[in-house]
């Protein structure tokens, strides 16, 4: 199947067992319904085609905003769709969408020292801002991820909050955008796996 992109936050998925003392794995987004691709996207009930909208990003103002123009003749034409809603949340909206990220935790193979350290970094962001720190590493490896994280947090502490709402808007746009375009992807190749 088609790789999900790695991302460091995460909505309705629970960071840890109860009980658990184990740091888990970076955990996925919540998995939205198998729509059939673009043509089950474009075809679905509008309730189907904003649930699997909000499992990208939960602004409902966005789900409905991008699942009212249908139908999306390509993939690309969708995210360029779901882009531009994401450049015009409100307040509210960025708010709504923010509340229901969570701060992604390292794997539990990181070594304990980068465990404590991101713990530390994501706390004091959410002290700082009043909401998880997002960000999206769509693009960059697997093994330099933990580094970009923490350098993310620690450089972006540094912003006044207005400043940090606005990079923190563009990375959710960009979250929302690498989570929509799996869930697409991802219905195509189970639906027609390689040779």
């Amino acid at each position: 199947g088609v790789p999900e992109p790695t991302l460091t936050s995460d909505t309705h998925v629970p960071c840890r067992t109860p009980g658990s003392t184990d740091t888990p794995a970076i955990p996925a987004q919540t998995r939205g319904p198998q729509l059939r691709g673009l043509a089950g996207f474009n075809a679905a009930l509008p309730a189907e085609a904003e649930a699997l909208l909000l499992s990208c990003c939960r602004s409902h103002r966005w789900a409905e905003r991008v699942a009212a123009h249908r139908p999306y003749p390509t993939v690309e034409a969708l995210l360029a769709a779901a882009d531009e809603a994401g450049y015009d949340l409100s307040r509210p909206d960025l708010d709504e969408a923010l509340a229901a990220e969570s701060s992604a935790l390292p794997h539990p193979d990181a070594p304990p020292a980068a465990r404590t350290a991101l713990r530390a970094a994501h706390a004091a962001y959410e002290s700082s801002f009043g909401h998880a720190f997002v960000i999206s590493l769509d693009g960059v490896r697997p093994g330099e991820r933990l580094d970009q994280v923490l350098a993310g947090i620690r450089s972006r502490l540094g912003n006044e909050p207005e400043e940090e709402r606005v990079v923190a808007a563009d990375e959710l746009r960009r979250l929302a955008r690498a989570r929509l375009a799996f869930r697409l992807a991802e219905d195509l190749t189970a639906r027609h796996p390689g040779p």
